[in-house]
């Protein structure tokens, strides 16, 4: 009889804290949507036809492409030494 009790003791004590959690949640998303109606200006639209990203030349480009390379052996699982890079350029 008292494991069957225990058992279900713990088993409501994790009901009973789940349900706190989910109305904490619920009453944290109330309040906080009320600070949510704020407006968010929208970011500026560059010109038609202006590619910022090609006016601006890479100065330390050596460097630029060093982390690219080490990103691209990590995620390999290789050396970087393996890693040949022919071409290069601003996307």
């Amino acid at each position: 009889m008292s494991n069957l009790f225990v058992c279900l003791m713990g088993m409501g004590t994790v009901f009973v804290g789940l349900i706190c959690i989910i109305v904490l949640c619920t009453v944290m998303g109330m309040i906080f949507r009320n600070f949510a109606k704020t407006p968010v200006k929208a970011p500026a639209a560059a010109p038609v036809g202006a590619n910022t990203a090609a006016a601006q030349p890479i100065h330390n480009k050596q460097e630029v492409i060093a982390a690219v390379c080490t990103v691209i052996a990590e995620e390999l699982g290789t050396d970087v030494n393996n890693i040949r890079v022919k071409s290069f350029k601003k996307v």
